[in-house]
Protein backbone atom coordinates (compact mmCIF):
# COMPACT_ATOMS: atom_id res chain seq x y z
CA UNK A 1 0.00 0.00 0.00
CA UNK A 2 1.23 3.58 -1.03
CA UNK A 3 2.61 5.22 2.25
CA UNK A 4 0.38 8.29 0.70
CA UNK A 5 -3.16 9.11 1.99
CA UNK A 6 -6.04 11.58 1.19
CA UNK A 7 -7.20 12.43 4.35
CA UNK A 8 -6.14 12.87 8.60
CA UNK A 9 -8.65 11.89 11.03
CA UNK A 10 -8.70 13.28 14.50
CA UNK A 11 -10.06 10.20 16.39
CA UNK A 12 -10.77 10.97 19.90
CA UNK A 13 -12.56 9.68 22.69
CA UNK A 14 -15.91 12.32 22.66
CA UNK A 15 -17.63 14.25 25.20
CA UNK A 16 -21.22 15.95 26.16
CA UNK A 17 -21.98 18.85 24.68
CA UNK A 18 -25.41 19.60 26.67
CA UNK A 19 -26.62 18.54 29.96
CA UNK A 20 -29.20 15.83 28.35
CA UNK A 21 -25.73 14.14 26.54
CA UNK A 22 -24.21 13.60 29.81
CA UNK A 23 -25.97 10.30 30.98
CA UNK A 24 -25.99 8.78 27.28
CA UNK A 25 -22.55 9.67 27.25
CA UNK A 26 -21.39 7.68 30.17
CA UNK A 27 -23.81 4.82 29.65
CA UNK A 28 -21.70 4.44 26.13
CA UNK A 29 -18.16 5.02 27.78
CA UNK A 30 -18.70 2.48 30.72
CA UNK A 31 -21.10 -0.13 28.64
CA UNK A 32 -20.79 -3.68 29.28
CA UNK A 33 -18.45 -2.57 32.33
CA UNK A 34 -20.46 -3.09 35.28
CA UNK A 35 -20.59 0.17 36.39
CA UNK A 36 -22.85 1.09 38.71
CA UNK A 37 -25.71 3.45 38.33
CA UNK A 38 -24.61 5.30 41.79
CA UNK A 39 -21.37 5.84 40.36
CA UNK A 40 -22.59 6.90 36.52
CA UNK A 41 -24.48 9.70 38.74
CA UNK A 42 -21.52 10.45 41.02
CA UNK A 43 -19.54 10.79 37.68
CA UNK A 44 -22.44 13.25 35.74
CA UNK A 45 -22.66 15.16 39.22
CA UNK A 46 -18.80 16.36 37.64
CA UNK A 47 -20.12 17.27 34.01
CA UNK A 48 -23.12 19.14 35.24
CA UNK A 49 -20.74 21.51 37.49
CA UNK A 50 -19.43 22.76 34.11
CA UNK A 51 -23.28 23.07 32.33
CA UNK A 52 -22.96 19.51 31.03
CA UNK A 53 -20.21 20.67 28.57
CA UNK A 54 -16.87 18.74 28.50
CA UNK A 55 -14.73 20.69 27.05
CA UNK A 56 -12.95 17.73 24.84
CA UNK A 57 -14.90 18.74 21.56
CA UNK A 58 -14.08 22.26 21.22
CA UNK A 59 -10.43 21.41 22.42
CA UNK A 60 -10.37 19.08 19.50
CA UNK A 61 -11.97 21.40 16.75
CA UNK A 62 -9.02 23.86 17.72
CA UNK A 63 -6.25 21.19 17.45
CA UNK A 64 -8.13 20.88 13.64
CA UNK A 65 -8.13 24.43 13.22
CA UNK A 66 -4.64 24.47 13.85
CA UNK A 67 -3.53 21.16 12.30
CA UNK A 68 -5.19 23.09 9.14
CA UNK A 69 -2.76 26.07 9.17
CA UNK A 70 -0.30 24.13 9.27
CA UNK A 71 -0.73 21.83 6.68
CA UNK A 72 -1.65 25.03 4.87
CA UNK A 73 1.66 26.58 5.83
CA UNK A 74 3.62 23.25 4.58
CA UNK A 75 1.90 23.40 1.89
CA UNK A 76 -0.07 19.68 2.00
CA UNK A 77 -3.29 19.60 0.64
CA UNK A 78 -5.41 17.09 2.94
CA UNK A 79 -8.34 17.28 4.59
CA UNK A 80 -9.00 16.89 8.31
CA UNK A 81 -12.27 14.94 9.69
CA UNK A 82 -13.54 14.23 13.23
CA UNK A 83 -14.40 11.47 14.89
CA UNK A 84 -15.03 10.05 18.56
CA UNK A 85 -15.96 6.76 20.40
CA UNK A 86 -17.86 7.68 22.56
CA UNK A 87 -19.97 10.89 21.17
CA UNK A 88 -20.53 13.13 18.49
CA UNK A 89 -19.27 12.96 16.02
CA UNK A 90 -19.38 9.71 16.02
CA UNK A 91 -16.37 7.45 14.02
CA UNK A 92 -18.34 5.60 12.44
CA UNK A 93 -20.18 8.21 10.95
CA UNK A 94 -16.77 10.55 10.05
CA UNK A 95 -15.83 7.22 8.15
CA UNK A 96 -19.37 7.09 6.14
CA UNK A 97 -18.99 10.61 5.28
CA UNK A 98 -15.28 10.27 4.14
CA UNK A 99 -16.29 7.26 1.57
CA UNK A 100 -18.84 9.55 0.85
CA UNK A 101 -15.91 12.24 0.05
CA UNK A 102 -14.21 10.08 -1.69
CA UNK A 103 -11.48 9.00 0.73
CA UNK A 104 -9.91 6.14 -0.13
CA UNK A 105 -6.86 6.14 2.78
CA UNK A 106 -6.45 8.72 5.98
CA UNK A 107 -4.23 8.94 8.62
CA UNK A 108 -5.30 8.49 11.73
CA UNK A 109 -3.91 10.76 14.71
CA UNK A 110 -5.11 9.54 18.39
CA UNK A 111 -5.69 12.11 21.02
CA UNK A 112 -3.49 9.54 23.74
CA UNK A 113 0.09 9.63 22.89
CA UNK A 114 0.49 6.50 24.62
CA UNK A 115 0.85 2.62 24.06
CA UNK A 116 -1.47 0.17 26.69
CA UNK A 117 -5.53 -0.95 26.26
CA UNK A 118 -6.34 2.32 26.69
CA UNK A 119 -4.21 4.53 25.47
CA UNK A 120 -3.80 2.67 22.19
CA UNK A 121 -5.52 -0.66 21.46
CA UNK A 122 -8.82 1.19 22.09
CA UNK A 123 -8.06 3.41 18.86
CA UNK A 124 -7.09 0.02 16.55
CA UNK A 125 -10.53 -0.99 18.25
CA UNK A 126 -12.25 2.15 16.79
CA UNK A 127 -10.99 2.00 13.47
CA UNK A 128 -11.72 -1.80 13.08
CA UNK A 129 -15.53 -0.62 13.94
CA UNK A 130 -16.22 2.08 11.66
CA UNK A 131 -14.75 0.48 9.12
CA UNK A 132 -16.91 -2.94 9.54
CA UNK A 133 -19.95 -0.69 10.11
CA UNK A 134 -19.63 0.90 6.68
CA UNK A 135 -18.90 -2.36 5.02
CA UNK A 136 -16.99 -3.21 1.80
CA UNK A 137 -15.50 0.07 0.75
CA UNK A 138 -14.64 2.03 3.42
CA UNK A 139 -11.18 3.77 3.65
CA UNK A 140 -7.92 2.27 4.77
CA UNK A 141 -7.02 3.97 7.94
CA UNK A 142 -3.69 4.07 9.30
CA UNK A 143 -3.04 5.14 12.46
CA UNK A 144 0.16 7.28 13.08
CA UNK A 145 2.51 6.23 15.81
CA UNK A 146 2.92 6.83 19.54
CA UNK A 147 4.08 9.97 20.71
CA UNK A 148 4.49 10.39 23.97
CA UNK A 149 8.61 11.52 23.75
CA UNK A 150 8.32 13.44 20.73
CA UNK A 151 10.61 16.44 21.12
CA UNK A 152 7.44 18.67 20.44
CA UNK A 153 5.35 17.58 23.14
CA UNK A 154 8.53 17.57 25.26
CA UNK A 155 9.40 21.45 24.76
CA UNK A 156 5.58 22.08 25.02
CA UNK A 157 5.14 20.75 28.80
CA UNK A 158 8.57 22.35 29.31
CA UNK A 159 7.29 25.80 28.86
CA UNK A 160 4.37 24.85 30.79
CA UNK A 161 5.71 24.26 33.65
CA UNK A 162 8.34 27.06 33.54
CA UNK A 163 5.14 29.31 33.01
CA UNK A 164 3.55 27.73 35.90
CA UNK A 165 6.12 28.00 38.41
CA UNK A 166 6.10 31.88 37.87
CA UNK A 167 2.39 31.68 38.73
CA UNK A 168 3.41 30.60 42.26
CA UNK A 169 3.99 33.31 44.80
CA UNK A 170 7.92 34.36 44.32
CA UNK A 171 9.15 33.32 48.01
CA UNK A 172 8.05 29.89 47.72
CA UNK A 173 9.27 29.06 43.80
CA UNK A 174 12.46 27.79 45.06
CA UNK A 175 10.97 25.40 47.31
CA UNK A 176 8.17 24.44 44.64
CA UNK A 177 7.79 20.21 44.50
CA UNK A 178 7.04 19.32 40.65
CA UNK A 179 4.32 16.40 40.41
CA UNK A 180 3.31 14.59 37.27
CA UNK A 181 0.32 12.97 37.01
CA UNK A 182 -1.69 10.50 34.45
CA UNK A 183 -4.80 9.06 34.12
CA UNK A 184 -4.66 5.95 36.41
CA UNK A 185 -5.65 2.20 35.04
CA UNK A 186 -6.17 -1.07 36.93
CA UNK A 187 -2.46 -2.51 37.45
CA UNK A 188 -3.37 -5.66 35.75
CA UNK A 189 -4.62 -3.88 32.80
CA UNK A 190 -1.32 -2.30 32.90
CA UNK A 191 0.49 -5.16 33.25
CA UNK A 192 -0.42 -6.60 29.77
CA UNK A 193 0.35 -3.19 28.10
CA UNK A 194 3.13 -3.80 25.39
CA UNK A 195 4.90 -7.05 23.81
CA UNK A 196 5.17 -10.16 26.04
CA UNK A 197 9.13 -9.40 24.60
CA UNK A 198 9.45 -6.04 26.32
CA UNK A 199 8.05 -7.19 29.48
CA UNK A 200 4.60 -5.64 29.75
CA UNK A 201 3.87 -1.71 31.98
CA UNK A 202 4.50 -0.41 28.22
CA UNK A 203 1.70 2.22 29.69
CA UNK A 204 2.78 3.22 33.04
CA UNK A 205 6.75 3.12 31.68
CA UNK A 206 6.09 5.90 29.02
CA UNK A 207 4.33 8.20 31.24
CA UNK A 208 7.51 7.84 33.60
CA UNK A 209 9.80 8.53 30.70
CA UNK A 210 7.97 11.40 30.02
CA UNK A 211 8.08 13.06 33.32
CA UNK A 212 11.59 12.44 33.30
CA UNK A 213 11.95 13.81 30.04
CA UNK A 214 9.97 16.89 30.83
CA UNK A 215 11.90 16.92 34.39
CA UNK A 216 15.29 17.05 32.72
CA UNK A 217 14.27 19.95 30.31
CA UNK A 218 13.37 22.05 32.86
CA UNK A 219 15.88 21.77 35.56
CA UNK A 220 14.28 19.54 38.31
CA UNK A 221 16.29 16.61 39.37
CA UNK A 222 13.60 15.22 41.83
CA UNK A 223 9.99 15.05 41.24
CA UNK A 224 7.19 12.99 41.71
CA UNK A 225 5.00 10.79 39.31
CA UNK A 226 1.04 10.47 40.32
CA UNK A 227 -2.07 9.12 39.34
CA UNK A 228 -5.88 10.45 39.05
CA UNK A 229 -9.02 9.95 37.80
CA UNK A 230 -9.10 6.25 39.20
CA UNK A 231 -12.50 4.79 39.24
CA UNK A 232 -13.98 0.94 39.35
CA UNK A 233 -14.40 -1.07 42.52
CA UNK A 234 -12.29 -0.36 45.56
CA UNK A 235 -10.93 -3.68 45.91
CA UNK A 236 -9.86 -3.98 42.20
CA UNK A 237 -5.89 -2.01 42.44
CA UNK A 238 -4.99 0.91 40.17
CA UNK A 239 -1.97 2.79 39.66
CA UNK A 240 -1.08 4.66 42.63
CA UNK A 241 -0.72 7.05 45.05
CA UNK A 242 -3.35 9.39 43.51
CA UNK A 243 -2.71 13.22 43.34
CA UNK A 244 -5.36 14.61 46.51
CA UNK A 245 -3.43 11.37 48.86
CA UNK A 246 -0.15 12.62 47.65
CA UNK A 247 -0.85 16.17 48.22
CA UNK A 248 -1.18 15.38 52.22
CA UNK A 249 1.91 13.21 52.01
CA UNK A 250 3.71 16.43 51.05
CA UNK A 251 2.55 19.11 53.30
CA UNK A 252 3.56 16.05 56.06
CA UNK A 253 6.92 16.57 54.13
CA UNK A 254 6.45 20.85 54.64
CA UNK A 255 6.57 21.13 51.17
CA UNK A 256 4.19 24.77 50.56
CA UNK A 257 4.38 24.52 46.67
CA UNK A 258 3.84 22.86 44.29
CA UNK A 259 3.61 22.41 40.27
CA UNK A 260 1.23 19.87 39.48
CA UNK A 261 1.74 18.79 35.29
CA UNK A 262 -0.95 16.51 33.59
CA UNK A 263 1.66 14.55 31.16
CA UNK A 264 -0.84 12.20 30.42
CA UNK A 265 -3.22 14.23 28.98
CA UNK A 266 -2.91 16.61 25.64
CA UNK A 267 -5.34 19.12 26.51
CA UNK A 268 -7.85 19.68 29.34
CA UNK A 269 -9.83 16.88 29.66
CA UNK A 270 -13.06 16.70 32.16
CA UNK A 271 -10.20 14.26 34.32
CA UNK A 272 -8.00 17.68 34.11
CA UNK A 273 -10.40 20.59 35.05
CA UNK A 274 -12.53 18.30 37.54
CA UNK A 275 -9.57 16.53 39.24
CA UNK A 276 -6.75 19.05 39.15
CA UNK A 277 -8.53 22.11 39.05
CA UNK A 278 -10.70 21.73 41.36
CA UNK A 279 -10.04 18.18 44.01
CA UNK A 280 -6.12 18.90 44.28
CA UNK A 281 -6.37 23.11 44.42
CA UNK A 282 -8.88 22.95 47.00
CA UNK A 283 -6.82 20.12 48.72
CA UNK A 284 -3.93 22.59 48.48
CA UNK A 285 -5.95 25.15 49.63
CA UNK A 286 -6.50 23.77 52.58
CA UNK A 287 -3.15 22.55 53.38
CA UNK A 288 -1.58 25.66 53.36
CA UNK A 289 -0.09 24.57 49.84
CA UNK A 290 0.47 26.95 47.19
CA UNK A 291 -0.85 25.46 43.64
CA UNK A 292 0.08 25.94 39.96
CA UNK A 293 -0.61 24.00 36.98
CA UNK A 294 0.49 23.52 34.47
CA UNK A 295 -0.97 23.98 30.93
CA UNK A 296 -1.58 21.22 28.92
CA UNK A 297 0.05 21.53 25.35
CA UNK A 298 -2.87 20.72 22.88
CA UNK A 299 -3.55 24.47 22.66
CA UNK A 300 0.24 25.08 21.66
CA UNK A 301 1.29 25.49 18.07
CA UNK A 302 3.93 23.59 18.13
CA UNK A 303 1.20 20.59 18.72
CA UNK A 304 -0.39 21.17 15.32
CA UNK A 305 3.53 21.11 14.33
CA UNK A 306 3.84 17.59 15.66
CA UNK A 307 0.68 16.67 14.21
CA UNK A 308 2.21 17.61 10.71
CA UNK A 309 5.70 16.16 11.41
CA UNK A 310 4.03 12.77 12.22
CA UNK A 311 2.00 12.99 8.89
CA UNK A 312 5.31 13.88 6.83
CA UNK A 313 7.23 11.33 8.86
CA UNK A 314 4.76 8.66 8.01
CA UNK A 315 4.50 9.62 4.09
CA UNK A 316 7.91 9.84 3.21
CA UNK A 317 9.90 7.27 5.31
CA UNK A 318 11.44 9.55 7.42
CA UNK A 319 13.48 8.38 10.65
CA UNK A 320 11.24 8.84 13.61
CA UNK A 321 12.24 11.87 16.16
CA UNK A 322 11.89 10.64 19.85
CA UNK A 323 13.70 11.22 22.49
CA UNK A 324 14.50 8.84 25.54
CA UNK A 325 14.91 5.02 25.45
CA UNK A 326 11.60 3.97 26.04
CA UNK A 327 10.02 2.09 23.24
CA UNK A 328 6.77 3.61 21.01
CA UNK A 329 4.74 2.29 18.23
CA UNK A 330 2.15 2.76 15.36
CA UNK A 331 1.94 3.34 11.84
CA UNK A 332 -0.44 0.17 11.36
CA UNK A 333 -3.26 -0.38 8.80
CA UNK A 334 -7.16 -1.15 9.36
CA UNK A 335 -7.23 -1.64 13.07
CA UNK A 336 -4.02 -4.50 13.14
CA UNK A 337 -1.94 -3.93 16.78
CA UNK A 338 1.14 -2.22 16.50
CA UNK A 339 3.46 -4.92 17.43
CA UNK A 340 2.53 -8.39 17.70
CA UNK A 341 1.08 -9.59 21.27
CA UNK A 342 1.22 -5.62 22.02
CA UNK A 343 -1.45 -4.14 24.54
CA UNK A 344 -2.99 -7.23 24.84
CA UNK A 345 -7.18 -6.69 26.65
CA UNK A 346 -6.88 -6.17 29.94
CA UNK A 347 -8.36 -9.10 32.27
CA UNK A 348 -11.85 -8.59 33.54
CA UNK A 349 -11.26 -7.27 36.82
CA UNK A 350 -13.33 -9.59 39.88
CA UNK A 351 -15.26 -8.22 42.23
Amino acid sequence: MSRAADALLLLSFGGPERPEDVMPFLENVTRGRGVPRERLDEVAEHYLHFGGVSPINRLNRDIIAAVQAELATAGIDLPVYFGNRNWAPMVEDTVASMAADGIRSALVFPTSAWGGYSGCLQYHEDIARARAAFGDGAPDLIKLRQYFNHPLLIETFADAIRAARQELPAERRDGARLVFTAHSIPVSADATGGPPFDGGRLYSRQVAEAARLCAAATGFTDYDLVWQSRSGPPQVPWLEPDIVDHLDELSAKTIEAVIVCPVGFVSDHLEVIWDLDNEAKEKAAELGMAFARAATPGTDRRFAQLVVELIGEHVAGREQRYLGDVPGFGCTTNGRPCAEGCCALPPRPRG
